[in-house]
């Protein structure tokens, strides 16, 4: 669960990491009077939760105050990877030295937590990793280990700190491994961590992601503004209506839409996609027998995204029935309607008298399927796949 920046910032503050003087806005009105607050140049940042902000124009610095409030408009008209701006940060210009990296992390092959600094801050810290590995430094700790503060003095010296920034950063490096601990965090990131030309340290950004698994814990988040959301982003409109039917769902990119049974076969059905060549537009899971209700509202999602250009569906029969599926789909024909081409296949539990049931449905209805390709176990998937893919391309005129 990804927090905002001032949310994350928040937190900083309960462990005495020093962050700039700022205020959250969400207009830009509120805009030139959090900047006329602030005094002198400042900078306005987008709040989003992705990453990518400065390189799509989300930050931007002020140095004049009657350019403010045109400057804010343009933010809140701004969508950064689809997300749209409705919260902006005002924060004073930083008169930047230097900018280094603090970060607090889990080391999934060792089983412990990694502390990570380096003295090129303000960068993407996996490419400085990639690029110039011996700028990394790393410190492994168990669970219940505490850091002390000789670790984050020696950790702070190999940024490249004189001895009075590495006073003041020690114990910020402290704060943020604690911040991590307490609240379940998966990373908790200063980047950058700004030397100020009058030698200050001060957190310029904030990134952190808390294990949503966890968030129960921690009924003082919510007394902060934080509430559970998205792991790594803002929820799509469907995403959030998926999210209140109790369906597990998320937008892709592409343009197929995944109707599987069942998130394994979801995940082998998007591989047979790929495989074909085309691009899923979104994965999703109907769970361990669904109703023919649920069913029906997960087709919704699908026939209701104007990325979808063809439906891929596939039921494997276990737990669940294959006639309840298609029960499913023939209440949404009825009460929705499809506007987009679906291909589908059925085995396992109940195959035959799915296809019963959808052969009965269009003799009554046959202008109801008119876009509808109803396969049992005797058409392979690798096909159902191809067709899919086919479906899509015909659709966009390919």
């Amino acid at each position: 669960m990804r927090l905002y920046e001032y949310e994350g910032k928040k937190l900083f503050s309960e462990f005495k990491i020093p962050i700039p003087k700022g205020e959250v806005v969400s207009s830009a009105s509120e805009a030139v009077t959090a900047a006329k607050a602030v005094g002198g140049p400042v900078v306005l940042k987008s709040q989003v939760l992705t990453g990518g902000r400065g390189k799509a124009g989300g930050i931007k610095v002020v140095e004049n105050p009657n350019d403010v409030k045109a400057t804010a408009e343009q933010l809140f008209n701004l969508k950064i990877k689809g997300y749209k701006v409705e919260k902006v940060l005002v924060e004073p210009k930083l008169n930047i030295a230097k900018e280094i990296y603090f970060g607090v992390t889990i080391d999934r092959l060792n089983y412990k937590l990694v502390v990570i600094v380096s003295g090129a801050g303000g960068m993407d810290i996996e490419e400085v990793a990639a690029k110039s590995p011996e700028k990394i430094h790393k410190k492994l700790y168990d669970i219940e280990e505490p850091m002390y503060g000789f670790d984050a003095i020696e950790l702070s010296k190999k940024c490249g700190l004189d001895s009075e920034q590495t006073k003041q950063a020690a114990p910020i490096l402290q704060g943020l491994f604690r911040l991590f601990k307490k609240y379940d965090a998966k990373l908790a990131e200063i980047n950058p961590l700004v030397v100020t030309a009058d030698g200050k340290l001060i957190a310029a950004d904030s990134r952190v992601s808390l294990d949503d698994d966890a968030v129960f814990r921690h009924p003082e988040l919510a007394t902060m503004g934080i509430e559970k959301r998205h792991e790594e982003g803002e929820m799509t409109p469907r995403e959030q209506q998926a999210h209140e039917w109790e369906i597990p769902y998320l937008d892709l990119e592409g343009n197929i839409g995944m109707f599987p049974g069942g998130a394994g076969f979801g995940i082998m059905g998007n591989d047979f996609i790929h495989y074909y060549g085309g691009t899923p537009a979104n994965f999703m899971d109907s769970g361990g027998g669904p109703s023919p209700e649920r069913i029906a509202k997960m087709l919704v999602l699908l026939d209701e995204n104007p990325n979808v250009k063809a439906i891929f569906g596939a039921r494997f029969g276990g737990i669940s029935r294959c006639d309840d599926f298609a029960k499913g789909v023939i209440m949404f024909l009825k009460d929705h309607g499809l506007s987009k081409p679906m291909v589908m296949r059925m085995t396992g539990n109940m195959w035959q008298e799915g296809v019963r049931l959808f052969e009965e449905a269009r003799k009554e209805n046959p202008k109801m399927f008119e876009r509808v390709e109803a396969h049992g176990i005797e058409t392979p998937i690798e096909e159902i796949s191809r067709r899919a893919v086919e479906l899509a391309k015909m659709a966009e005129g390919k």
